[in-house]
This record gives C-alpha cells, sequence and structure tokens, in this order.
C-alpha cells in the first residue's frame, strides 16, 4: 500500500468515526422493593436535571428504607419519600421541571412527582401503570405536565404487583398500602 492509498484509508476512517452517533449510555438503576425488583433505565440526554437529581438521591441512599406511599390502580404508583412510619424525609432544593422534554407519561415510565407549583419536585417519583396522557406537558400556562426521565425495562410485573395492592387512608394521605410496599434500595447498575 502506497503512502497515498494509506492517507485516503486514514481520511476515510476519520470520517467514518466522526459520523458516527456519539455513544451515550443512559444509567440503569434498580429498585429493590419487597415486592421485587424493578429495572429502571434513565433518560439523561432528554431529562438530564431529573436524572442528575434521582442519582444524588440514590447515591445519598434516601430511597433505602422508603415506601410506595400512593398506590392508585389503573393510574400510577408513587414512592421515594415517606418512611413506613408516614413521615416525610428531609430533601434537597426542588428542581426545574423538564416536562417539555417531549417524553410521554406512557405506561412504564418514571416521572417526578410534584405538587401543583411547577418546580417543586424533589425526592419522590412516580411509575405509570398505563398511559397517562393527562399528565405530559401541554403549554407553559394551563398544564406544564409532569417530567418524565426514564422508562422501566424490567419488572413491570413488579409494578403491576404493587398496583394492585390494598390500600386506606392514613391522616390525610389517600391510597396508602395497607401492607408497606418496602423500596429496599435504589442502586445503579452496570
Amino acid at each position: 500500500m502506497n503512502i497515498t492509498s494509506k492517507l485516503v484509508l486514514g481520511l476515510a476512517l476519520l470520517t467514518a468515526s466522526a459520523n458516527a452517533a456519539p455513544a451515550t449510555k443512559n444509567p440503569v438503576v434498580l429498585i429493590s422493593t419487597s415486592k421485587g425488583d424493578i429495572k429502571v433505565e434513565l433518560n439523561a440526554e432528554k431529562a438530564p436535571i431529573s436524572t442528575k437529581n434521582f442519582l444524588s438521591y440514590v447515591k445519598k441512599k434516601h430511597y433505602n428504607d422508603t415506601i410506595f406511599h400512593r398506590v392508585i390502580p389503573s393510574f400510577m404508583i408513587q414512592g421515594g419519600g415517606m418512611t413506613k412510619n408516614m413521615k416525610e424525609k428531609p430533601t434537597s432544593a426542588p428542581i426545574k421541571n423538564e416536562a417539555g422534554n417531549g417524553l410521554k407519561n406512557l405506561e412504564g415510565t418514571i416521572a417526578m412527582a410534584r405538587t401543583n407549583v411547577v418546580d417543586s419536585a424533589t425526592a419522590q417519583f412516580f411509575i405509570n401503570v398505563k398511559d397517562n396522557a393527562f399528565l405530559d406537558h401541554q403549554d407553559e400556562d394551563q398544564h406544564f405536565g409532569y417530567a418524565v426521565f426514564g422508562k422501566v425495562t424490567s419488572g413491570m410485573d413488579v409494578v403491576h404487583k404493587i398496583e394492585h395492592v390494598l390500600t386506606q387512608t392514613v391522616g390525610q394521605n389517600e391510597n396508602v398500602p395497607i401492607e408497606a410496599v418496602i423500596i429496599r434500595s435504589v442502586k445503579v447498575v452496570k
């Protein structure tokens, strides 16, 4: 192979690698519960703020020994902020709502729970047990929506087991599982 052929081949290889899509590796977490394991792939590209926030709570082990404290069949399961005694754990400052990122509240997606204040999400999250289009971002004024930041990749059977537990009202909290559904740990997996 002469020098010109080597240069052409080298340029072709450089061009091919420059045009290749960058390999983005989304973080994956394992939510271990008293009902089984749920694996979730986070979307760091479309929801960087929510992903970083969620991972900061994972790193601090905030979710360990919390519960799914709000379970509504044919809607969602919510957790990540309450102890077995229904005491809210302290959190970091609220984050900016990323509901306008294009991700939809489809069955199996994970989203940030919040109050009626748009930018009020902290640690709590929910997993949609069916498509919930009414939670999607529609506009900045009337309906901002709830920020989806990932999706369940395995363990939807566990999500549905949790969805169908018997619930009760505890104080001002409705839809609380009678038998606590414990989040034993949340860990980043490879």
